[in-house]
């Protein structure tokens, strides 16, 4: 039996390995396919960016044509990541019509270089106006095309006809570009002469949460705003701490098995996946891959999530905060840059207090995080994140970094003016005589920093579920490589560079110190403590958004060329509107649920309340009824304030929706006064759910939503 087992899951892995990348145009099935001097001019434009000639653009486009094919694809078409945070695609058919009559199949190479969808369609931030509609797609040549849905999608730039940028995916491009260089600076004045290429590299975990379709389509709430707008506390939560880690239910795990798969197909290296904190919570984490090829794929597994979630008769809900009071989901965005000939520059190795150069690149990556904390923290913001960051479940929205004991130790030393000192990890003995010794890490694991080394990468804990993670790695790539350009700049030329580093190292450590913070970031102290350091503290969207147009930042972003004070003006503007939206539609889903469920199913319960009284006291018997007397009272009462509250509610979002001229001023108002009252209106409502018989209750509550899986 045992045997049989151990068969059926060779098999089983053998297929994943058949598998996966089937639905990829490959580096293999392009040297597969391709002549081997077509293969070569394309590699050199996707290894080293040089310009694609026309002619082997052609090749290429009939050799992916007849791979997609034969596969049985029709259409093919230019996937683009415009600034709503998702994915966009126009799909055109390969036909192509003959003089008698028929159809051939073609794609030229001017069909894959370049398209043209609407740009007027997609938020820009003024940068295009109604009636200024050219916009144009262009290939990126360093993330792979695939085949989803009998479609060939080839990733793409979006730019607008007049060469402003309209994308998520352009500036991390330009990005990846600028931290290379810089890097490579570096590199060679540590005699570094074999690394051609720094490549930024991510693995994005994905936080989610899965409710039954039945019951979702129950919710207004979470179909037209992805959380539930109401929603009283289950009985049980997560307090038992019963769901993290433990056994995957049947339902949920043929989810799972299935989402791997298709993720697999496309190429999409699905490796860890587990039940979260939250009833009804998971998490699904890839392999590391670089920036850009990792953020296409996090935008496909979140795609692909929502679709075999419908197959399985579930939905999957992306949102922040989809519950109130239990917690939330964020996107843990592991950072870190490795050479081309297979060197980690964030990886200390055995003596880390040795190694100059580990300590050059750990410093860079400290001071770019005090010096531009601002933007890592507009890189994590909206609306939905809001409600996350802060709880007990995220960071803070105060930007810090976690080292760990034996870094800091040695930073702190640095700092002083003295060598680093020895401090081993030492073993972590686990106390059961069958286990071995474990090595112990030299740094923990600190689920309250936002910004947390763990061994030989940074992750950032603090960008939201819904997120791209272009715009906090295009970030990170771009503070980073400034750091390493000022640093560069003093390394280069001098003699003797370890002693230079350690200058470099102890400057930085003992001005940019303040932002290492290895305690309990959930902690009213250290809010009060970062006040003390002045280390800003962005609590809000509003609040942080502006710090975009810093004019420290649009020079960081004009000097290295990621996007001009136009482009970034535009972003601020995007942002600001996105936030007006979206609570704009809470609001109105807030009026409409409250108006016609929760009011009427409360006046429904009253007047069967108030009959009863009636009926009893008709008998002519004399009997108690100061319970359901009482329970009147209760209910009469909570029903007039969420009558006065849908009033206020009506009056702030008319007096908010007509403000015009002042995007900021608006989402202030926003913010202080609809979000507010909006609130005010569900502690109203989330009392009655307390209180009305569930019969009459119009919505399912929290313990159907999260415990009927």
């Amino acid at each position: 039996m045992s045997n049989q087992v151990c068969q059926k899951t060779m098999t089983d892995i053998e297929g994943v390995d058949v598998v996966f990348g089937s639905n990829v145009f490959s580096e293999a099935v392009m040297k597969e396919r391709l002549p081997k001097k077509i293969y070569k001019a394309l590699k050199k434009t996707i290894d080293e960016g040089m310009p694609l000639d026309p002619n082997v653009a052609e090749v290429v486009a009939n050799s992916l044509k007849d791979w997609a094919i034969e596969k049985g694809v029709t259409h093919y078409t230019h996937w683009f990541q415009p600034m709503t945070g998702l994915t966009a695609e126009k799909h055109d058919a390969f036909i192509s019509p003959t003089s008698d009559g028929r159809v051939i199949l073609e794609f030229s190479g001017k069909e894959l270089i370049k398209g043209e969808p609407d740009a007027s369609s997609f938020p820009s931030g003024g940068l295009r106006a109604t009636f200024e509609a050219r916009g144009y797609t262009a290939w990126d040549t360093t993330s792979p095309a695939f085949i989803k849905d009998k479609t060939l999608y080839i990733p793409t730039a979006f730019i607008s006809y007049t060469g402003e940028v309209l994308d998520k995916k352009t500036p991390l491009l330009r990005s990846m570009e600028v931290v290379s260089n810089q890097a490579l600076r570096v590199l060679r004045a540590f005699s570094n002469s074999t690394a051609k290429k720094v490549i930024a590299t991510v693995g994005p975990e994905q936080e989610y949460f899965l409710v039954d379709k039945e019951l979702y389509e129950q919710r207004r709430d979470l179909i037209l705003t992805g959380r539930t707008l109401f929603g009283a506390p289950s009985p049980k939560g997560q307090e038992l701490e019963d769901q993290y880690f433990g056994t995957i239910k049947e339902r949920v795990s043929a989810f799972m098995q299935e989402l791997d798969v298709e993720l697999w197909k496309l190429g999409v290296s699905a490796k860890t996946k587990h039940n979260e904190v939250a009833p009804a919570q998971y998490e699904i984490a890839p392999v590391y891959n670089d920036v850009n090829v990792g953020t296409d794929h996090n935008q496909l597994v979140m795609d692909t999530m929502k679709k075999v979630a419908l197959r399985h008769g579930l939905v999957a809900l992306l949102h922040e905060k989809p519950y109130a009071g239990v917690n939330g989901s964020g996107k843990h965005n592991n950072w870190s840059i490795s050479t081309d000939d297979g060197q980690n520059l964030l990886d200390p190795g055995e003596t880390p207090q040795s190694n100059a150069q580990f300590l050059v690149f750990l410093s860079a990556v400290i001071k770019a995080v005090d010096v531009y904390a601002d933007l890592l923290r507009v890189s994590a913001a909206s609306p939905g994140n809001d409600h996350r960051l802060g709880a007990n479940e995220a960071p803070p929205a105060i930007i810090s970094i976690f080292l760990g004991d034996q870094l800091t130790e040695i930073l702190e030393k640095i700092a002083e003016g003295g060598q680093a000192g020895e401090k081993n990890g030492g073993q972590l003995k686990l106390g059961v005589s069958a286990l071995p010794e474990l090595p112990r890490d030299n740094t923990d694991r600190n689920r309250t920093s936002p910004f947390a080394f763990t061994g030989n990468k940074f992750e950032f804990r603090m960008v939201g579920s819904t997120q791209s993670v272009s715009g906090p790695n295009f970030v990170l790539n771009t503070i980073v490589a400034e750091i390493l350009s000022e640093i560069a700049d003093q390394l280069e030329g001098k003699d003797d560079v370890n002693a230079e580093a350690q200058k470099i190292v102890q400057k930085i450590a003992k001005d940019h110190g303040r932002v290492i913070f290895n305690g309990n970031g959930y902690t009213d102290e250290w809010v009060q403590l970062a006040e003390k350091r002045g280390l800003p503290n962005f609590c809000s969207t509003v609040e942080a958004v502006p710090q975009l147009t810093a004019e420290k930042n649009v020079r960081l972003f004009e000097k290295h060329g990621i996007l001009s004070k136009t482009e970034l003006e535009a972003r601020e503007e995007i942002t600001l509107e996105s936030y007006i939206k979206t609570i704009n539609i809470e609001a109105l889903t807030s009026l409409e649920m409250a108006k016609r469920q929760i009011l009427p199913a409360g006046i429904a319960f009253t007047t069967e309340v108030a009959g009863s009284i009636n009926s009893i006291k008709a008998t002519g018997v004399e009997a108690d009824t100061s319970a359901q007397e009482e329970l009147l009272k209760e209910v009469s009462a909570a029903l007039a304030s969420l009558k006065k509250n849908i009033t206020a509610l009506e009056k702030a979002q008319a007096e908010a929706e007509s403000m015009h001229g002042d995007t900021y001023k608006q989402a202030v108002f926003y913010r202080d006064s609809v979000f507010t009252t909006m609130n005010a209106l569900r502690s109203d409502a989330d009392k009655l759910e307390t209180l009305v018989d569930k019969d009459l209750w119009p919505l399912p509550t929290y313990a159907d939503l999260l415990f009927n899986l």
